[in-house]
């Protein structure tokens, strides 16, 4: 037993209730006296909370954490903490210099995160000294399902143009949308804050419409899909920047086609989600396999061409499009894995 922990005995009184006496000092702690009221809520199958009435309705999690920079440190490092701490469900975030003051590369990476990659938070003081950060977005302001959709929506057009960049040779496309990959960290980053949050509070969850805990992790995967959705269409515009030539409509047209079905399926395993659909989720997986017949005419037209370097960046782009599908059967098969309970109580 831990030295917070307290034994308490179940008593039962009257004719149906059961009553266990809490503790002097933690009741001396909350400023409680008699007739004051808590909420009991339940976590899980085996816990139960008891919150204060006055602090029932405050925000979830951890209110402040103040982290000390010190004056050699990297700003990549200070802004890998600052997501650290954005996903650990702080809502207030203060950045001091352990030593002096904060170079000026230093608040200047710090401003970059909160406004590129920290959806709904604000710098609320600023100065030589520190930079106090507040989280301003409501839990349920933006559900998970909603966060997620904005985040497909973005990766799939990231691909179309992406693939678009590369037939005209449009330099500026391109970089819009390697640029554009910073958008979709950004709705996973908060995605995942979300779902920490909500996965310590069985109310937050049922909110969310996410069933139990274990769902969270399968959330957490579908996420982490559509996020490298946005990492292979960023490979595909890199590569432009690297050879900048554009690769001929003829030899792209089997890759449109290759890119519209893998979209598609993509499409198909993420409605099953938001639908909760294990019979849609079923078929996803089995129409992934159909990305191989596309594959092979991606191969077939290379078969006519000279260009050793236009070969290698067809093939390139090929397989990455191919990663995508493997992403959609994925997704589908998290599904089948969360709705599987839902399925066995129907027979």
């Amino acid at each position: 037993m831990g030295t917070n922990e307290e034994m308490r005995k179940i008593q039962f009184t009257g004719k149906s209730s059961y009553i266990v006496s809490l503790p002097k000092q933690w009741i001396t702690d909350m400023g409680l006296k008699q007739g004051d009221q808590v909420a009991v809520v339940r976590q899980g199958i085996s816990n139960l909370q008891i919150v204060p009435l006055k602090h029932h309705n405050k925000s979830v999690g951890t209110e402040e954490a103040t982290i000390e920079i010190k004056p050699e440190e990297e700003d990549s490092t200070i802004v890998r903490k600052l997501i650290s701490l954005y996903l650990l469900g702080f809502t207030i975030i203060n950045v001091r210099s352990k030593v002096g003051r904060l170079k000026p590369s230093q608040r200047n990476s710090i401003k970059d995160a909160v406004k590129g990659i920290l959806m709904g938070t604000e710098i609320t003081a600023d100065s030589t000294e520190g930079i106090t950060i507040q989280v301003l977005i409501n839990l349920f302001e933006l559900s998970v399902d909603g966060a997620l959709k904005r985040m497909l929506i973005i990766a799939k057009s990231m691909q179309n143009d992406a693939l678009l960049a590369q037939e005209e040779g449009n330099i500026e496309l391109a970089k819009e949308v390697i640029n554009s990959d910073d958008e979709v960290d950004r709705f996973s980053f908060y995605i995942m804050r979300q779902l920490k949050i909500a996965i310590q509070n069985e109310h937050m969850l049922n909110e969310m419409g996410i069933e139990s805990p274990y769902h969270c992790l399968g959330y957490r995967l579908i996420v982490k899909n559509i996020e490298r959705v946005g990492d292979h269409a960023t490979d595909i515009a890199r590569d432009l920047l690297e050879y900048k030539k554009p690769i001929k409509k003829n030899i792209l047209d089997p890759i449109h086609d290759m890119n519209t079905f893998t979209l598609s399926v993509l499409d198909e395993a993420c409605l099953s989600l938001f639908k909760k659909d294990s019979n849609e989720a079923e078929r996803t997986v089995q129409k992934t396999a159909e990305i191989s017949k596309y594959e092979k005419k991606v191969q077939d037209g290379l078969k006519t061409l000279r260009d050793t370097e236009e070969v290698y960046r067809v093939r390139r782009m090929s397989e990455n499009i191919r990663r995508i599908s493997e992403y959609a059967s994925d997704i589908a098969e998290i599904v089948l894995d969360v709705t599987i309970e839902k399925t066995l109580r129907k027979q």
